[in-house]
């Protein structure tokens, strides 16, 4: 059975580019190292692990071999310790243009080199031994500050972000780290990035980008200046402080931004628990009573709904539908089977979950269409979502909106998503990655990229991103943090041999599937 999981701390994977823009590279044959890959795939990752030893050494672990980085006293480099021995530990050294310098602990010589010729024997720095680092985690998360226990999150009206809040909840709470410059800036869902003096500005200026610093498992910000962001006052508002080394007041966590939804029922009214425990669809506006948690089960691919009151959804006696579960079992998974632009839900009873004639969700529905609204526009209230949507369905099928990626990056099995150079493709097999802009309607999104064009589907599968009309796409999310796109022909977007982002995959499976 699946355990809780709403607050994960993500595992810090990176790579490093040397000063010739080349990947540090482990080798299976062998376990030689070099820095001969022009991009980041999966032997350009590596792992940084505090030394066991408490002390202010790090190991570098291949997140591919599983094995440790280590020089020895002759200089020489490989990749091939199982567990991690006294050569394997290094000291990071933050440059002030935001490269690393690895030391050798033991041997206090330098790391770099090129291509093949690499080696821990440099008893000065030059720009061989400079690394920068690029993170290959998904670059779309939420920030957790270590020493107040709260999430950042923007504050349009203070015009600033703080670290103020209990749960990372809405759209307000989702990061974009976005690599510039060999440095990283802090991208808000509205576009802005955060400036060393609490500001947020539309443009990623020198004072907006950050040095990453990694202590003890969590992640510090450096600014231009050498000071390090921070909660500031009894707001916790987001700003570079005086201290120039990282304490605990300096220290964030990355966790996993979980998928956030709002559900539109046939009555074209929100499903809510803000009366009360029992799930019903009875509201015109979507705020926290009506947006939830949405996980999906690894094994089962089975999903639960966490609410902001602090339950999931439960099937309880005669099928009915309440917030009240406090941990995941098999009477909070939900199975999603996705009809166009609607899903339906079943419960483990094996029935449908649908809206009675009181608006309440209960799990009584042997199929879909079991149940039928009585006219159109029945029990829809002014100001509601009706306007906006086509006639409803079934009562056993509900839309389904994403509202936590308003930008959006997508990774396949190859790499990011990116606009292809010198065309208007789209590539799937990038190291860097490009951040859209997601736009939703009755069911479906709608994706635009650079320049303001919207993704479109051409002839024989192909896709561009300069289209002058939205086209629609629908979204289903198939595995845990992963989501299939499926295009008006009916195909999935997949990626490929040809690193060209396609429409033309039959399944929602295997290189159909991105990360987001």
């Amino acid at each position: 059975m699946p355990t809780n999981g709403l607050h994960q701390v993500l595992k810090i994977q990176f790579g490093l580019v040397n000063d010739s823009d080349r990947y540090l590279t482990a080798e299976s044959f062998g376990f030689k190292v070099n820095a001969s890959a022009p991009s980041l795939k999966r032997k350009q990752i590596w792992l940084l692990e505090p030394d066991p030893g408490q002390g202010a050494a790090l190991l570098f672990r291949s997140s591919h071999l599983g094995r440790y980085l280590s020089a020895g006293d002759d200089g020489r480099v490989a990749c091939e310790a199982e567990r991690p021995g006294r050569d394997c530990r290094f000291l990071v050294l933050p440059q002030p243009d935001g490269r690393w310098v690895l030391q050798s602990e033991p041997h206090r010589r330098f790391f770099g080199g090129t291509e093949d010729r690499l080696s821990c024997f440099a008893t000065a720095i030059s720009p061989a031994e400079l690394w920068t680092v690029h993170l290959a985690i998904h670059p779309q998360a939420h920030l957790l500050s270590v020493s107040r226990r709260r999430y950042v999150h923007l504050c349009p009206q203070e015009d600033e972000m703080a670290a103020d809040g209990d749960m990372p909840w809405g759209v307000d709470a989702l990061l974009t780290l976005i690599f510039q410059s060999r440095r990283y800036c802090l991208k808000s869902c509205d576009s802005r990035y955060l400036r060393s003096d609490g500001r947020l500005v539309w443009e990623p200026e020198a004072r907006a980008c950050y040095t990453l610093e990694f202590k003890a498992g969590k992640l510090a910000f450096k600014d231009c200046e050498g000071h390090y962001l921070a909660p500031v006052g009894p707001a916790g508002t987001l700003k570079a402080g005086r201290n120039t080394r990282p304490g605990k007041d300096e220290l964030f966590d990355l966790e996993e931004s979980h998928p956030q939804v709002v559900l539109v029922a046939a009555n074209q009214r929100y499903v809510s628990v803000r009366q009360g425990v029992n799930v019903s669809a009875n509201q015109d506006e979507e705020l926290d009573h009506e947006t939830f948690l949405m996980q999906i089960d690894q094994e089962t691919k089975k999903c639960t709904f966490y609410c902001s009151t602090g339950g999931y959804w439960t099937l309880v006696t005669h099928g009915g539908i309440q917030a009240t579960a406090t941990q995941v079992s098999a009477n909070t998974l939900f199975e999603m089977e996705w009809r166009g632009r609607r899903v339906a839900l079943k419960a483990s009873n094996g029935r449908y979950v649908c809206m009675k004639k009181n608006g309440q969700l209960a799990a009584i529905s042997d199929f879909v269409g079991a149940h039928s609204l009585p006219a159109w526009g029945a029990g829809a209230g002014k100001g509601g979502p009706s306007s906006a949507l086509s006639p409803p369905g079934k009562d056993e099928e509900f839309i389904l909106k994403l509202i936590n990626r308003p930008l959006l990056v997508l990774r396949g099995l190859d790499g990011f998503v990116c606009h292809h150079r010198g065309s208007n493709q789209l590539d799937t097999n990038r190291s860097v990655y490009d951040v859209f802009h997601l736009s939703f309607s009755d069911g479906a999104y709608q994706i635009r990229g650079r320049g303001g064009g919207f993704w479109n589907t051409g002839s024989h599968g192909s896709v561009c991103s300069d289209g002058e009309r939205a086209e629609d796409f629908l979204f289903e999310f198939r595995e845990r943090g992963r989501l299939a796109i499926r295009a008006r022909s009916g195909k999935y977007l997949r990626g490929g041999a040809s690193g060209l982002l396609r429409a033309d995959a039959d399944a929602p499976a295997g290189v159909a599937l991105w990360e987001y």
